[in-house]
C-alpha cells in the first residue's frame, strides 16, 4: 500500500501550479534534482504554500534531497493536511496508520483518511474502509466525530 501512495505522491507532487518558483522546483523535482527542488519548494511552503508544503513531506518521507525523516515528513503533510489538502491527508493518515513519525492512532489515521476520502481520494477511501476493521466502535465513534467537526485551516497565499 506505501508502495502506491508513494506513487500517488509523486503524481500530485508533478501537478503542482505552474507559478515561477515552483514551476522550476517542480522540473527539478522531475529530473531528480532534488537539492533544487527543495529549496524552490521550501520557500513557498515556509509561507504557507499547501502543494509545497506536501512536495515537502515527500521528500522527507522518500529521502529525496533530503536525509528520510518521518517525523519532519510528518510536520509538512500535517501544514498541507490542515489546509486541506488530499494528498497529504492520505499520506498523514498512512504515518498514523503505521505509527511512522507519529504515534500509532487508528482513530487520527481514520480521520485523515476520512478527509482525503471526502475530497475525492479513491486510495484514502480504501485505506479508510481498512483501518476501520481494525478499530473499536468507541475508537470508529470518536473518529467520525473528529472527521465531522474538521475545518481546514485558513491558506496562506504564496507570493
Amino acid at each position: 500500500m506505501l508502495r502506491t501512495l508513494a506513487l500517488a505522491a509523486l503524481l500530485i507532487v508533478t501537478a503542482l501550479p505552474a507559478s515561477a518558483g515552483l514551476k522550476e522546483g517542480v522540473a527539478a523535482y522531475k529530473r531528480g534534482d532534488y537539492g533544487t527542488a527543495y529549496r524552490e519548494f521550501k520557500a513557498f511552503a515556509e509561507r504557507g504554500h499547501a502543494k509545497a508544503q506536501f512536495a515537502l513531506g515527500v521528500m522527507y518521507d522518500k529521502g529525496q534531497g533530503v536525509q528520510k525523516n518521518p517525523r519532519e515528513a510528518a510536520v509538512w503533510y500535517r501544514k498541507a493536511a490542515e489546509q486541506g489538502n488530499a494528498g497529504a491527508q492520505l499520506n498523514l493518515g498512512v504515518m498514523y496508520d503505521k505509527g511512522r513519525g507519529v504515534p500509532h492512532d487508528y482513530v487520527l489515521a481514520y480521520m485523515w483518511f476520512a478527509l482525503a476520502a471526502d475530497r475525492g481520494d479513491k486510495l484514502a477511501a480504501k485505506a479508510r474502509d481498512l483501518v476501520v476493521k481494525l478499530m473499536t466502535p468507541s475508537q470508529v465513534a470518536r473518529a467520525r466525530g473528529l472527521a465531522a467537526k474538521w475545518k481546514p485551516s485558513k491558506a496562506r497565499q504564496a507570493k
